[in-house]
């Protein structure tokens, strides 16, 4: 008998899913065309993203490969649907249920177009929600807060990515920070984020 196939889901995506969709009540619709810590990219078009990430993540976690899994992700070119506000929390929920059968986490899948294995596909699930939260959080104004475990593990898998990512990577050059730094900047510039960002800046 197979024991991984009944061990716990490596890492629970729910509290980083929470974050996102306790702040859409104070998105309000003056707010979409504002920008984000992600150059040309607007409010509107990251919660997009969001939704459209979800959808992806969630066929991923169930193996139902096809359109959603196979299309390459393009945060700019996102385009807000009207029923946002119920559609992107319940997405968000499917999401996080899917990566919470043990078995999502075994085996091979695919997003955003590339075969990775459940495992790994879990780990950028999660690095999605946290990084587009704080993204989210900081365009709108409101306070964000990531689980330990969850800021080691988008530390851990932008580990690699280097100082020069290449032209086609999701990522940035990181931004210098202190060591001593907190955990979450630290993680947001790993991902080429500006910690001090303001809509402003």
């Amino acid at each position: 008998m197979d024991t991984q196939t009944n061990s716990a889901p490596l890492l629970d995506l729910g509290p980083a899913a929470r974050q996102i969709t306790g702040m859409l009540t104070a998105i309000d619709d003056a707010r979409l065309s504002g920008p984000t810590p992600c150059p040309d990219v607007t409010v509107g078009a990251m919660l997009a993203h969001v939704e459209g990430l979800a959808v992806a993540f969630r066929d991923a976690a169930r193996k139902e490969l096809g359109a959603t899994t196979d299309t390459a992700p393009s945060v700019e070119s996102g385009v807000l649907d009207g029923g946002w506000r119920s559609t992107l929390p319940a997405a968000l929920d499917d999401m996080v249920a899917a990566w919470r059968a043990p078995d999502a986490w075994q085996g091979m899948t695919r997003a955003g177009s590339v075969d990775l294995p459940g495992e790994v596909a879990g780990m950028v699930a999660l690095n999605e929600l946290v990084l587009h939260g704080w993204d989210l959080a900081r365009s709108t104004g409101q306070s964000y807060g990531a689980e330990e475990a969850h800021l080691r593990n988008t530390l851990a898998l932008l580990a690699d990515v280097g100082d020069n990512p290449p032209a086609d990577s999701p990522f940035g050059p990181p931004v210098p920070v202190p060591d001593d730094a907190p955990l979450l900047d630290r993680a947001v510039a790993r991902s080429g984020r500006r910690p001090d960002w303001r809509p402003e800046s």
